[in-house]
């Protein structure tokens, strides 16, 4: 447990108090306007006082007000062998440094559904977020990464879009990160994770980085790990991260709670106004694309184009700054992209400027613990040996038409409660 300290007047009985506490390693950091004398008790050394790992600091006014105190659970690393903690220091000096197949490794110690390496990915993940908010410190609080959902119906052309769009960004001196959904079969689990094959270009680029995951049965078009993916992400150096979510629906927008611009990608026979009108997909949408927008499709894109701007109006605006953009473009050809590109820049310097795009990453924090706490608590709820002990009673007795369904989980969700009533308070 390291914990950074800021003395501006140093006090005796102040170092003895920390003598009460668990822990033995701290940084003494002192303002400029301290002085130190030789002579003074609190410029003796600390082993006098059994403080060990002592490191001293002057500080300059203009860091003082950018410290604070930091501190990092201690049941997160204490369980940890050698090795365990060794392999977890390699991934993350490894992350940070931008390489590549430490990050891909991260990445996949994340996606584990083994229970140990779940508590070693919440060991990485709680070292790259400390490492993230100080990188956004030294950004003056600005967000160093852009965030952008991409999602549409299947046949959209978002892998062909993120083909020519993903060079144009790396041509620019952008490092990008591509993290690709694909669906995973309801009958055998597994995924072709093909959206990686057609970026052939793309997935040359060093200045690029393209993850295929599949989906796993979670809704929404997104991964359940897809939060962690981005996080790791930005810890490796990539200040552009695309998330392109499977074929989706009118109700299917996920990842909307997981970047700062949602872009919707929709091909010209997408439909009438109508599709632009219901709720759903449409109404989070900061951005709306049509695609294919070249050849004979240039009449019929400009025709949806129009009424998607029209169908747009009707909608309640989710942001004070920005008023949701149609545009058309053709991966084949390359219009509209830039252009594109420039209304997504436009979109973050308004949201940058009027505190909306901090507020929503606030916000989509809270949506991802929760998200957490629902996936733990169904997971402990299937587990529990209550619940695995009455599961096949209830279940014969649903199937014989003794019970109703609602029922059934009723009484299944009382004898959980009344073997799990206690609730331990947070240290």
């Amino acid at each position: 447990m390291n914990v950074p300290v800021l003395l501006q007047h140093p006090h005796r009985y102040f170092l003895k108090r920390l003598l009460r506490t668990p822990f033995r390693c701290y940084h003494f950091i002192f303002h400029s306007s301290t002085h130190l004398r030789s002579g003074s008790p609190w410029a003796r050394p600390f082993d006098s006082l059994r403080l060990h790992c002592t490191k001293w600091m002057l500080l300059s006014d203009g860091l003082k007000r950018k410290l604070c105190l930091q501190t990092t659970l201690k049941k997160h690393t204490e369980g940890l062998s050698d090795k365990e903690q060794r392999f977890v220091d390699k991934l993350y000096t490894g992350l940070i440094q931008g390489q590549r197949a430490h990050l891909a490794e991260a990445i996949t110690l994340i996606e584990s559904t083994h229970s140990r390496k779940k508590e070693l990915a919440q060991v990485l993940l709680q070292k790259v977020l400390v490492y993230h908010r100080e990188q956004e410190q030294l950004n003056k609080g600005k967000p160093r990464a852009f965030r952008v959902g991409l999602s549409g119906p299947p046949g959209a052309g978002k892998s062909t879009f993120i083909e020519y769009f993903g060079k144009m960004l790396t041509e620019r001196g952008h490092k990008l990160s591509v993290l690709a959904v694909d669906p995973s079969s309801c009958t055998s689990g597994g995924s072709l994770l093909g959206d990686k094959t057609r970026m052939t270009e793309l997935s040359r680029d060093m200045n690029a980085y393209i993850r295929p995951s599949p989906a796993g049965g979670t809704l929404g078009g997104v991964t359940r790990t897809t939060n962690e993916a981005i996080l790791l992400c930005e810890g490796g150096g990539y200040d552009i991260i695309l998330i392109e979510t499977v074929g989706v629906g009118q109700s299917e927008f996920a990842v909307a709670d997981m970047v700062d611009m949602f872009v919707l990608l929709l091909p010209p026979a997408g439909g009438d106004e109508l599709q632009g009108i219901k709720r759903g997909i449409i109404e989070m949408a900061d951005l709306v694309a049509i695609t294919k927008s070249d050849g004979d499709l240039v009449v019929p894109a400009r025709r949806i184009q129009a009424e998607y701007v029209s169908a747009l109006k009707l909608l309640r605006k989710r942001s004070e700054v920005w008023r949701p953009k149609v545009v058309r473009i053709s991966a084949r050809s390359g219009e509209g992209i830039t252009e594109m590109w420039d209304k997504m820049k436009e979109f973050r310097d308004l949201m940058l400027a009027s505190g909306e795009l901090i507020a929503r990453r606030q916000k989509q924090q809270k949506v991802w613990m929760w998200n957490l706490i629902q996936e733990s608590v169904l997971e402990h709820f299937r587990t529990h040996p209550t619940v695995r002990e009455q599961i096949p009673l209830l279940e014969r007795k649903v199937l014989s038409g003794a019970l109703s369904p609602g029922l059934a989980a009723d009484l299944l969700l009382k004898a959980f409660k009344t073997k799990t009533n206690e609730i331990h308070p947070i240290q």
